[in-house]
């Protein structure tokens, strides 16, 4: 095969990928928007998190790679095209989720060139794994992000669900990983306000989750 014909084959593989993840738009998630009129999608989640990685990463606990993780955080969520958005207290959809999104995963980056998707597909397995210094900062703007945006619209979604300190403490027991500054920023920032004001069920103490 020539030059030519050997790069159409991989911009049209380039392309499909492209076309396929417009799907990621149409994946709801629970978290409203800050004016609280509709929830979020993940295409708006991954930008969202990945202007505040550019941001916040001066806050990271170690040196992080900003590209790896912005790039990391925009397509951790594409798996979610096939498998669907797991809410984060949904525990019986999450004795499920890692095999359906290991699943999705099979068929979505397989419609890339064979090394860009072995690329994709090993940062989507680092995040998973939370274990670098990037996939844990990854991690933590994946939480925080929520928390500000539920925090903005005064605790509607948590109102809404009944959402109790412990589970939002047991989500979150990752998060100072990345980051303790945000971690802590947040916890007094977004959720102590919402426990105050009754939108959080406090069942524990930060203390006893620790």
């Amino acid at each position: 095969m020539d030059g030519a014909n050997t790069n159409e084959v991989r911009l049209n593989q380039q392309f499909a990928f492209a076309r396929e993840i417009d799907k990621e738009k149409f994946i709801g998630r629970q978290t409203y928007l800050s004016d609280a009129r509709r929830k979020e999608n993940d295409a708006e989640h991954a930008w969202h998190m990945a202007i505040m990685t550019v941001l916040l990463s001066e806050y990271a606990n170690e040196d992080i790679d900003v590209l790896k993780t912005v790039t990391m955080l925009l397509i951790h969520d594409l798996v979610e095209i096939d498998a669907g958005d797991t809410y984060a207290y949904d525990e019986e959809g999450k004795k499920t989720q890692k095999e359906r999104e290991q699943k999705a995963a099979d068929r979505i980056f397989a419609l890339l060139p064979e090394d860009q998707g072995e690329k994709f597909r090993s940062l989507w397995e680092e995040f998973e794994a939370a274990n670098t210094p990037e996939s844990r900062f990854a991690h933590t703007m994946d939480n925080v992000q929520p928390l500000m945006l539920n925090a903005a619209t005064n605790g509607k979604s948590w109102e809404e669900r009944g959402v109790h300190l412990s589970q939002i403490l047991k989500r979150n027991a990752i998060t100072k990983d990345g980051s303790d500054t945000l971690w802590q920023y947040a916890y007094q920032n977004f959720i102590a306000p919402n426990i105050e004001s009754g939108k959080i069920i406090k069942d524990t103490d930060m203390e006893d989750m620790k």
